[in-house]
């Protein structure tokens, strides 16, 4: 089992690769991945298709527990999933992996604009999610629109990833007593590097 330091040095390492273009990804021959699976890291991340954790950290078949949804929201079943693989696999290290220009970002902030009564109430969970943290950036009084963006984003994910560290008994005791690390990132659209920013040791 990889410590969560260990892990994020692979994760850094593979972004690293994607970014030089020089991808050394190799997986386990499916038969040994149809017997179990040992992933060395969580990542929840967006949902957005230019996005696949997979791909931006350079890992195989097996290596990373993924979990995506739309803004990279921390819902029960998120929670839920989380739990599960740091149990089940003893998988240390957690990432919430948000992007620049977040769509979900981007439709929060046009639901805020319109009457409650015409939101999609699809679409609400989610925006109810975000919401607190663009309200908090919107009371401090910032107005520039692409500004506002890159704040909320970075404010979302470090919202959820402290959702992660105390809204569950499970993570907590694993977070207090097996070392298990729950980290912030941002995946630039422009230039494919994640930059770790939140909860790093």
């Amino acid at each position: 089992m990889n410590t969560a330091t260990e892990a994020l040095k692979r994760l850094i390492e593979g972004n690293h690769r994607f970014v030089a273009g020089t991808p050394a990804m190799r997986s386990a021959p499916l038969e040994e991945l149809a017997k179990a699976q040992e992933p060395f890291a969580i990542v929840l991340g967006c949902s957005d298709s230019r996005v696949p954790a997979e791909i931006v950290f350079d890992q195989g078949l097996g290596d990373l527990f993924v979990i995506r949804v739309a803004g990279n929201i921390v819902a029960p079943s998120q929670v839920g999933s989380v739990e599960f693989a740091a149990e089940q696999f003893g998988t240390r290290l957690v990432v919430v992996l948000g992007h620049s220009n977040c769509g979900a970002i981007l439709a929060t902030l046009e639901q805020l604009k319109r009457p409650s009564q015409s939101r999609s109430p699809n679409l609400r969970p989610i925006v109810n999610w975000i919401k607190p943290s663009i309200e908090r950036l919107l009371e401090a009084g910032m107005t520039d629109h692409e500004e506002l963006v890159g704040q909320a984003v970075r404010a979302n994910i470090q919202a959820s990833a402290e959702q992660l560290r105390s809204g569950s008994e499970i993570l907590e005791g694993l977070i207090r007593d097996d070392g298990l690390l729950v980290v912030g990132a941002e995946y630039s659209l422009d230039t494919g590097v994640v930059e770790f920013f939140d909860g790093m040791p």
